[in-house]
């Protein structure tokens, strides 16, 4: 992937992360990590790891975790300009790591993630790993739950399929096997979106409870919390209230954006410091 750069002043050089580069089943990526405590995996939505997606990373360090960013697509650190961000979609779209069209079926990527988040648990103790994906990402949280380490999963503003607004990113046998472990585990899953948002539709959401049942937990902000000026590639590409936690978050007391941050943050803190560790 490539790496950061200071093309524009509001890039973002994550100078206070950790460069890595891990090798997972054959593949090479560059992993950002900072904090300590237990670990959280947080995936980028697209078009790549923003400032505004290391802003959320941080937050998680604050609260006591350590955040692992894998670099898995756009230019890392870059703030979201309209045609760059484009092209990083399109490449997206036609990469052999992803699927990006059809449901019932998962990306590939999801291999290597789940081998990340082993490997984080391995590196960070405690009772297990958070995972936290958007929008394109969004459901690769939820198919990490097929790897053991992982007890909290939040799925933001899930978008995938593109072509199929009630579809699940997600094979059936893969699906029932993260009920089962849901079930039997007293685990939940967390998912958020806007009642807007024209990519993670109400009948994705309505699909994900069709199917996990109560274990689904989900929120839906109001349009009109959404920040009314995010940065271009939000503003005119994506063109409707879509990033809960990143560049449609009003960072203000009382602002329903707030309140879910703090509400995740709790959640994966909770869940990642107060169960019996598994190591």
């Amino acid at each position: 992937m490539q790496q950061t750069s200071s093309n524009d002043a509001r890039d973002d050089r994550l100078d206070d992360f950790n460069h890595r580069s891990i090798t997972l089943d054959g593949v090479t990526r560059t992993v950002y990590t900072c904090g300590a405590g237990p670990a959280v995996i947080v995936m980028a939505e697209m078009p790549g790891i923003s400032p505004d997606v290391v802003r959320f990373a941080r937050w998680v360090r604050d609260a006591g975790l350590t955040v692992y960013l894998p670099s898995l697509f756009g230019r890392d650190g870059a703030y979201p300009q309209s045609e760059e961000g484009v092209s990083v979609f399109k490449r997206a779209c036609v990469s052999a790591e992803f699927r990006a069209f059809g449901a019932g079926v998962s990306s590939p990527i999801a291999d290597w993630l789940r081998a990340l988040a082993a490997l984080a648990h391995r590196e960070c103790g405690g009772p297990g790993v958070g995972a936290l994906g958007m929008c394109f990402t969004g459901n690769f949280a939820l198919t990490m739950m097929l790897e053991p380490a992982v007890l909290a999963p939040v799925l933001c503003q899930p978008s995938l399929p593109l072509d199929d607004p009630a579809g699940l990113e997600i094979s059936q046998e893969e699906l029932d096997a993260v009920r089962k472990r849901l079930d039997r585990e007293d685990l939940t899953v967390r998912a958020y979106r806007f009642e807007g948002d024209r990519f993670c539709t109400a009948a994705r959401f309505a699909s994900y409870s069709a199917s996990l049942g109560p274990r689904f937990v989900p929120s839906v902000l109001p349009s009109a919390a959404a920040n009314p000026e995010p940065p271009p590639f939000f503003e005119q590409i994506v063109a409707s209230p879509h990033s809960v936690v990143t560049a449609h978050l009003i960072d203000s007391d009382g602002e329903p954006t707030t309140r879910a941050r703090d509400e995740i943050i709790a959640f994966l803190v909770d869940s990642l410091t107060g169960r019996e560790d598994r190591t």
